[in-house]
Formats: structure tokens, sequence, C-alpha cells
């Protein structure tokens, strides 16, 4: 960036229509809204992003973002939406789309409405670190693991051999966790690269990648049926919270027989 501003940054949203472990996870009710919801709030109150972009091929999906105050400028094509569509195939047209358009940003920052814990705080937190390392190509969230890879171990017919061999002496898997190197797992909760890793290098990430550590509950991803079980709990207990979110519940439009669609 010139002169001392700021790069210009889109948060992208990717919330298509089909979900195998929890049909329609994106827009299933949580504390009150839709799940999507949630990742539209924390980036509109966080004030880092010229844009909030959902990327759905979803009619009724795209009707929920829009009701949160996100764009859905286009739809995502049915071809970039499928079980094994990889993330960069739609965030390379979403970028492309949004640069046709006259609108080019420098930065990009996956929120997945998955990660409803995640708050505008987090968001900051996590731009002001990208800001912070202009040598790097993204930032990503990581937590430390709960199950170490060097407990882990691959079978071979009817044998097995640890994941991680240990140089010398008491192997890993033979060790207190507390002795174990530590190890950090990515989570759902936000990335942030330079838009021309996407258009110019084919990557969602690049090859310099710096830690973006969550804390408490920021991380908590939401993908499965146990998933939603544990939200639910936290929230019930207090022990997580979701981004304040000013609009009324979402309510799909009546048809004109005055059924809900």
């Amino acid at each position: 960036s010139q002169g001392g501003t700021l790069p210009s940054v889109v948060a992208l949203v990717p919330a298509r229509g089909g979900s195998k472990r929890v049909p329609g996870k994106n827009i299933r009710p949580l504390g009150g809204h839709p799940l999507l919801a949630y990742s539209v709030a924390a980036a509109r109150r966080s004030g880092v992003f010229d844009a909030v972009v959902v990327s759905t091929d979803d009619e009724a999906t795209a009707a929920i973002a829009r009701h949160y105050g996100a764009e859905v400028p286009f739809m995502r094509p049915a071809a970039l939406a499928g079980d094994l569509s990889p993330d960069i195939q739609w965030i390379e047209y979403t970028l492309r789309q949004l640069r046709d358009d006259g609108r080019p940003y420098d930065c990009f920052s996956i929120l997945r409405p998955t990660s409803p814990f995640r708050q505008p705080e987090t968001i900051r937190r996590c731009w002001a670190q990208f800001l912070g390392s202009p040598d790097i190509d993204s930032i990503r969230s990581v937590e430390q693991v709960t199950q170490h890879p060097g407990k882990m171990w691959v079978i071979h017919g009817e044998r097995m051999a640890p994941l991680l061999l240990h140089p010398q002496g008491t192997p890993w898997h033979s060790q207190q966790y507390q002795a174990l190197p530590e190890v950090y797992v990515q989570n759902a909760s936000l990335e942030i690269a330079w838009s021309r890793v996407a258009l110019e290098g084919g990557t969602i990430a690049g090859a310099t990648l710096a830690p973006f550590l969550t804390m408490g509950s920021e991380g908590v991803d939401v993908n499965n049926q146990l998933d939603w079980l544990v939200a639910e709990e936290l929230l019930r207990q207090g022990q997580a919270n979701l981004p304040a979110v000013d609009e009324p519940p979402y309510a799909p439009p009546a048809n004109p027989e005055g059924e809900r669609l």
C-alpha cells in the first residue's frame, strides 16, 4: 500500500447450500439466528473490511446473508460448490468477478460460518498481526492440538508403526503429553491473505504463513452433530458468547397463500 494507507480487504464468507454431515448447517439456527449471521455480524462489527461478501450457490442462503447485511453480488456456479471443490476455486472466482466489476481488493479474509464464536475483536487482532508482518503471504488461525501426532499410529496390514518416528531414546508414544513438542492444528476461525497469493499463486495460503493463535472459544468449529451439542452447551453454560447481531431473526418470506416457504 502507498503512503501509509491501509490495504483494502474483503471478507469472504463461504456458505454453499449442500452439507453432508449436518444438512443446511450454514443456515441452521443457533442462539436465535442462522449460523451464517454470526460471521457476517462479526465481520461488519470489526470495522476491518471494505466489503463483506457471501459466496453461495443457494438462493435461500443468499436471502439470509442479505438480511444480515452481507452482499451476495453474484451466485457461485454449481461446478465450484461440490463436496470436493477446493477453496481456491471459489476464492479465485469471487476475487476475479469483483475485480472485473471494478472492485479489486489487496487482501481477502475467509470467515467460515462454522466458527460462530469468532468475535469482532478476534478479527481486529488477526488483522493487526497481519499488517505487522509485511513479508508474509497469509496468516491462519491455529490452536494447540488435543490429539497429539506423537501418539498416532499408521496401520500396515496386521502391524502398526508410529506416525512420527522419534530420533532416539524414549519414543513419543511412551512419553507424557507435557514432554511432547508443541504442535498446532488449524481451525476454521479465520485466515487472511494477499489477493495475489490466490490470483497469481493459485493457493489460498501461499508459502510464508504466520500463526494466529485463537483463544478460548474463538476457534470452536461446528461441523457435525456432536459439535452442535457442544456449541449449544457452551452457550447454555455461558462459557462461550456469540457476536451481537443487530438485525431481527430472519423469517423466510411467505408465499401468496400465507404459508412460509
